[in-house]
């Protein structure tokens, strides 16, 4: 990629998060990640080049020094920063701006740096063997996989229920989805198959934020913020039943539906319990298994037959979960320890740089987190160091699994010499890859916000109840339901 010669015809609009918006190359496997700002800052940008640089510099040192060493560097890409000329920031910006989402537009991209963050395009492989299906590349949110310790929280609910959980209702109720998600994180962060392949079908079921299916790079099923309409199961089916025409649910020849979401789901349970390309290792055991169960799964009441098993140490889910539990004593009482650390920065403002509050991310940042004393000996650099452990815990919290997925070219090949009578009913091959994504460092100054947040959520979830507010649909529709409806019409259809 050639900086002096970019041209905005060469790159097209992907997607953008609250703080910087994303465009795709249309050949290269690369994107390019540029800031944003709020929209009345169009005119005089709130920042400086130099500003703008260290801002995406400390994204990617903290992700290449602090989270590749906590998550594992095999499943991080941390990307470089590239300044870009000015006249084509310009130009893409005016391009893409019809593409971008009306709710999106109250900030705009950054067109005064001309900095941003290249990375590669894990929707769509770069390197992958020539097969009838481009790779397919499923992105998941997958939030924090743990209750807290009743130590440190002053509601009992929030040792019950998960933050996930109750913050589905405390969204319902504020108008930003029509529908509650039944998707729970500590299913999916069991280790149980059967408890993973259930947290899987919710997730489909109503992806929110949280799941996204790409084809060959393109988005082919996601939700829209505040739509009315959950998505279509059958759009994502029509995807996906190129690539699993074998399976054991078979009608006059057919691979049903609910055959199709199964294969699918099992992939994609298998794929997070390996290592990200070998065998699963050593089971581990869970930290307080009462920690691992949510009263809001539907699960929950059967326990025992869907006991928690544990993850892999070397799985994906595993590293997230150990560095979110980074997080030992929740915001409730992370804050007083926030406030000591802000107290003695108002008194002594030039300690802001030696307690390391806004970076630099290098490897003495991560001693300094790893290494100070378990006991409180009310040290401001105690206090602080609990803060970092509490930021990087929330990044783990809120980071994104991108599952590449590509077909196995000798599974196509044995198959195209048997007749459909005779293919074997096994779940297709695919050799697949784990990246992790969005691991920006989270603001010292957000913790306040994120305090006030907790209230609001667990305050609603008690006062409704875990009820939904009326007109709400309470019961979603069934997947697997549509799915089976879907078999019911084909079979109409002429062999």
């Amino acid at each position: 990629m050639e900086l002096d010669k970019m041209d905005e015809n060469d790159w097209k609009y992907h997607g953008e998060g609250n703080k910087s918006l994303v465009v795709s190359h249309v050949q290269l496997s690369r994107v390019l990640r540029l800031l944003k700002y709020p929209a009345e800052d169009s005119e005089n940008p709130p920042q400086t080049v130099e500003q703008a640089f260290r801002q995406i510099q400390n994204i990617v040192d903290f992700s290449s020094n602090v989270m590749s060493s906590l998550l594992g560097d095999k499943f991080v890409h941390s990307g470089e920063v590239v300044k870009l000329p000015l006249e084509f920031v310009r130009q893409l910006s005016i391009k893409i701006q019809h593409q971008r989402p009306a709710w999106r537009c109250d900030k705009v991209m950054d067109i005064y740096s001309g900095c941003a963050l290249c990375l590669p395009n894990l929707t769509s492989p770069s390197l992958h063997p020539q097969t009838h299906c481009p790779p397919l590349c499923v992105e998941i949110k997958p939030k924090c996989g743990f209750l807290p310790s009743p130590k440190h929280v002053s509601k009992d609910m929030k040792t019950k229920v998960c933050r996930y959980c109750m913050h589905q209702h405390y969204k319902v109720a504020n108008g930003k989805w029509k529908r509650r998600s039944l998707y729970c994180p500590l299913d999916l962060f069991s280790g149980n198959r059967q408890r993973m392949q259930f947290a899987v079908r919710h997730l489909i079921e109503e992806p929110q934020n949280n799941f996204k299916v790409f084809k060959g790079g393109q988005c082919v099923y996601s939700s829209k913020e505040g739509g009315d309409d959950p998505p279509d199961v059958n759009v994502l089916l029509h995807h996906l039943r190129p690539y699993f025409q074998t399976g054991n649910n078979r009608i006059n020849g057919h691979v049903t539906g609910k055959a199709v979401l199964n294969d699918f789901i099992q992939v994609l349970v298998n794929v997070l319990l390996s290592s990200g390309g070998g065998a699963g290792g050593q089971v581990t055991d869970r930290r307080g298994e009462g920690r691992s169960f949510c009263q809001a799964s539907l699960l929950n009441k059967e326990r025992i037959r869907h006991g928690s098993q544990g993850l892999p140490s070397d799985s994906v889910l595993f590293r997230i979960l150990q560095t979110q539990m980074l997080d030992t004593l929740d915001i409730e009482g992370l804050y007083p320890l926030y406030r000591q650390v802000e107290q003695h920065l108002q008194d002594f403002p030039k300690d802001r740089t030696r307690l390391q509050i806004d970076g630099p991310y290098g490897e003495t940042f991560l001693e300094k987190v790893q290494k100070f004393s378990t006991e409180d000996d009310s040290s401001v650099e105690f206090a602080a160091a609990k803060v970092h452990q509490y930021r990087i815990a929330m990044t783990a919290k809120d980071c994104s699994l991108m599952v590449a997925l590509v077909p196995s070219a000798e599974e196509e090949d044995d198959d195209e010499d048997l007749s459909s009578q005779r293919r074997p009913l096994r779940p297709p091959a695919f050799s697949s890859s784990v990246s992790i994504l969005d691991l920006d460092p989270k603001p010292f100054d957000s913790i306040p916000r994120q305090l006030r947040l907790d209230q609001k959520i667990v305050s609603c979830y008690l006062r409704t109840g875990g009820a939904l507010p009326k007109g709400s649909l309470s019961l979603l529709p069934s997947i697997m339901a549509s799915a089976e409806r879907d078999d019911r019409t084909l079979l109409f259809h002429p062999v």
